[in-house]
């Protein structure tokens, strides 16, 4: 989209983003999440707002252990024995995949060690891509897993490299990828600038090369539709505490596509016992036939419990009603950027289709940016070097508060109030 079609879709003034904020058909979901201390919340990338449903999940289920202790397990609602799974089975549409395809357990660390370590084992190649624009949490366990396998990470690894500090070329991920490759591991959405990769073109294409195709869906979970089924991904892992706004810390998922059934974790644990004859506590690990396997410990039923809370909100709308008012609201902001703050760039893609749930906006004094912003009562992160990331989480976020936060911003760089700050810091995910 060009600047004149931005121009002739959005407009300066406070009355346009109150009359878009009207007819929001999302807008009374809002209502369903406390506010913050602050004026405006805009990192739902990183730790989604408490909802009322959330809470009322938690509450249920410290009831729950409360009223029936042990009993819980099978007496409770859901059973806490198959809560994995009950919520998978809820996930599964948020991600495209059948119901058996998706569970939720671990964290989405210790999903990628078992994933990668599971699939690397049985894959035709040596070879792991990556990007270099990961988080960087993904190429820790995947380089702990290929000295687990006996490979020199160094050699064994992939890395594609960038052109410009902000994004990744696909083209140049095709070009990474070969007879030797064994596993092409990228993420859905990049986690500073926010692109959006072709899930399905790197999938095809590692498919071509007898390669297996997984994914981090991290940042695009709850925000971007998925199609993991039919497109035929192999795995893919993400957490439950951004736009699925669980609670810090939440639960994580995982999907594994079920021509994969069958397999043995490489971190096998009795929770990913099939459930049939798990408690008969035999010395000999029989994995679950079905996504169920890859779970290792006991389910934290208070740690998922808000996962199921939150998925209450999601069930009184479709994920991409969701998106279209993600993508409505980071092009706003763009717009706003363009013509508000000329020190400031955009550094993520422009085209909807290569961009993710969050804006990165870059200026040279970012962190001090961000640290005067949040003196504002505006909530965003910082990503060296010089990104304040910015997300207008569909859920509870509306026109209004984009409009407030950019004005807020502008105020700061015309008066240089990010001067009374220190250069320093980093942040959270």
């Amino acid at each position: 989209m060009d600047d004149s079609e931005l121009e002739s879709k959005f407009e300066l003034g406070a009355d346009f983003a109150a009359r878009r904020d009207d007819a929001d058909p999302l807008a009374h979901l809002a209502d369903r999440f406390y506010d913050t201390d602050d004026a405006q919340y805009m990192d739902g990338n990183s730790l989604g707002l408490l909802s009322t449903d959330a809470e009322d999940a938690l509450d249920a289920a410290v009831s729950e252990w409360r009223d029936l202790g042990i009993r819980g397990w099978t007496d409770a609602d859901p059973p806490w024995f198959h809560y994995g799974e009950k919520l998978g089975d809820r996930l599964a549409p948020l991600v495209g995949a059948n119901e058996n395809e998706v569970v939720v357990g671990n964290s989405t660390t210790v999903n990628i060690h078992t994933l990668v370590g599971t699939f690397y084992d049985r894959a035709e190649g040596s070879k792991i891509v990556v990007n270099e624009l990961d988080f960087p949490t993904d190429h820790y366990a995947i380089r702990a897993q290929l000295r687990q396998h006996g490979a020199d990470p160094d050699e064994a690894l992939t890395v594609v490299e960038s052109r410009d500090g902000r994004t990744i070329e696909e083209d140049d991920v095709l070009d990474a990828i070969d007879d030797d490759t064994a596993i092409v591991f990228m993420p859905s959405v990049l986690y500073r600038s926010g692109q959006l990769f072709d899930i399905e073109r790197l999938t095809d294409a590692a498919h071509d090369h007898d390669a297996l195709a997984g994914f981090d869906l991290a940042h695009s979970v709850g925000v971007v539709p998925h199609d993991l089924s039919d497109i035929g991904v192999d795995f893919a892992v993400w957490c439950g505490y951004k736009y699925l706004n669980a609670g810090p810390g939440a639960i994580a998922g995982l999907y594994v596509n079920e021509r994969h059934f069958g397999e043995t974790p490489a971190l096998a644990g009795w929770w990913g016992h099939d459930k049939e004859t798990q408690f008969e506590l035999n010395p000999t690990y029989t994995p679950a036939d079905d996504a169920g396997a890859y779970q290792i410990g006991t389910v934290p039923v208070l740690s998922a419990a808000p996962l199921a809370g939150s998925l209450d909100v999601f069930a009184e709308t479709t994920v991409e009603a969701v998106r279209e008012k993600s993508l409505n609201l980071t092009e706003y902001l763009m717009f706003l950027v363009d013509e508000r703050l000329p020190e400031c760039e955009v550094g993520t893609p422009r085209d909807p289709d290569r961009r993710g749930g969050h804006v990165a906006v870059e200026h040279p004094e970012a962190y001090r940016v961000s640290e005067a912003l949040k003196e504002r009562g505006v909530v965003v992160d910082f990503r060296p070097p010089d990104v304040v990331r910015v997300c207008p989480s569909p859920l509870y976020v509306g026109y209004r508060d984009v409009r407030e936060v950019v004005e807020k911003l502008s105020g700061i760089l015309e008066n240089e109030e990010y001067e009374a700050f220190e250069t320093r810091g980093s942040g959270v995910v």
